[in-house]
């Protein structure tokens, strides 16, 4: 009877420990992101690399989290966050005003332009947006490279994210895509699998930020640690290792 009694208590011990666990905060910081290159990218590995991905495990880090990432469609980001499916936006985010009326978000720390990319071969052929106002072009839907589209009166299908757009182009399905400049400076040109495309015009200027919902204590934590990556030569080690010039950093 006591070994039983004994039994007893340990499981109800045990069922006490994992309410408290499953009732306790998340160990987990969920990132919420789509595959961008070299923000957020999958190695061969199948894990989650890129600039972005390696600031956003080094901030979880600094919380005692571990940083979770997961692929959403970018048009509900705002959403997403709103429901609580996620706990922040970090994927190379325009800081536009419809992202910064919707989110709490940090400081801008890289800046970005969109650009039009298609077939090296007819680049020369159109360098202004007048001249290319006939042209079918891929956009990732509710991106800024939709809105630079918009504004410029091109023709635009919208399609799941920016890696989509590039194969629309290399397929021969859209004449040209609209995405970010640090994207295409790391997935087209010679030595990559898009070895045919060029970038020509340059659309926009623009700037990158990291969204959390609006009641979020976590963005003047990020601030102070965004701060403290420019300072130390983090953000810097980062840009060199994935492709991006140290021009496009902002001073924090």
């Amino acid at each position: 009877m006591k070994v039983f009694k004994r039994v007893l208590a340990l499981v109800a011990i045990a069922m006490l420990l994992l309410t408290m666990a499953a009732c306790g905060p998340k160990d987990t910081l969920v990132v919420g992101i789509t595959d961008f290159a070299p923000m957020d990218y999958q190695n061969e590995a199948g894990e989650w690399i890129g600039y972005d991905a390696d600031l956003a495990k080094a901030f979880a880090e600094t919380l005692g989290k571990e940083a979770e990432f997961v692929i959403i469609e970018w048009d509900n980001k705002i959403a997403e966050l709103e429901n609580g499916s996620i706990d922040c936006v970090w994927n190379g985010m325009t800081l536009t005003d419809e992202v910064k009326a919707g989110m709490s978000t940090s400081n801008p720390y890289l800046k970005n332009a969109q650009v039009v990319v298609m077939d090296k071969a007819e680049a020369a052929k159109y360098t202004t947006v007048e001249s290319m106002k006939d042209l079918q072009f891929a956009v990732e839907k509710g991106s800024a490279g939709a809105s630079a589209a918009d504004a410029n009166g091109l023709k635009k299908t919208e399609v799941l994210d920016q890696a989509t757009a590039l194969m629309e182009v290399k397929a021969g399905t859209s004449d040209a895509a609209i995405i970010d400049l640090l994207m295409a400076g790391a997935m087209i040109g010679e030595g990559t699998s898009y070895a045919d495309l060029a970038f020509s015009v340059e659309l926009t200027s623009e700037e990158y930020g990291i969204g959390f919902a609006k009641d979020s204590e976590l963005t003047e934590k990020l601030n102070a640690f965004l701060k403290e990556a420019y300072e130390d030569g983090t953000m810097a080690e980062l840009a060199k290792q994935y492709s991006i010039s140290n021009e496009n950093i902002i001073a924090q």
